[in-house]
């Protein structure tokens, strides 16, 4: 079993900056990689960057050159550094774990309980 809590949304201006975290606890043995998703209102969830066991990342091109991935193996604890916030940004953000095979990723249902992120001046 897989717990996993998501924090650090915000209210941000645009051009600004947040850092979200997701602590996770427990783990399964199949589980090769963690992933952040985010789901504005009105729209499907969408994978917005993702990380493998071995470290490698992979980002929607919308974010690439603004968001980072990375991870803290001692922490049990992922994060999501999103620089240069776009109001197209906003949504509620959660963290996933699953399994990455090349640069495809397939989500468990293992699901943090989302953090708010709006951009809007």
């Amino acid at each position: 079993q897989v717990q996993l809590v998501e924090s650090g949304g915000s209210l941000v201006q645009p051009g600004g900056s947040l850092r979200l975290s997701c602590a996770a606890s427990g783990s399964i043995v199949s589980i090769n990689a963690m992933a952040w998703y985010r789901q504005a209102p009105g729209k499907q969830r969408e994978l917005v960057a993702l990380i493998t066991s071995g470290g490698t990342t992979n980002y929607l091109d919308s974010v690439k050159g603004r968001f980072t991935i990375s991870r803290d193996n001692a922490k049990n604890t992922m994060y999501l550094q999103m620089n240069s916030l776009k109001p197209e940004d906003t949504a509620v953000y959660y963290c996933n774990a699953g399994a990455a095979r090349g640069s495809s990723y397939r989500s468990y249902d293992y699901w943090g309980q989302g953090t708010q992120v709006t951009v809007s001046s």
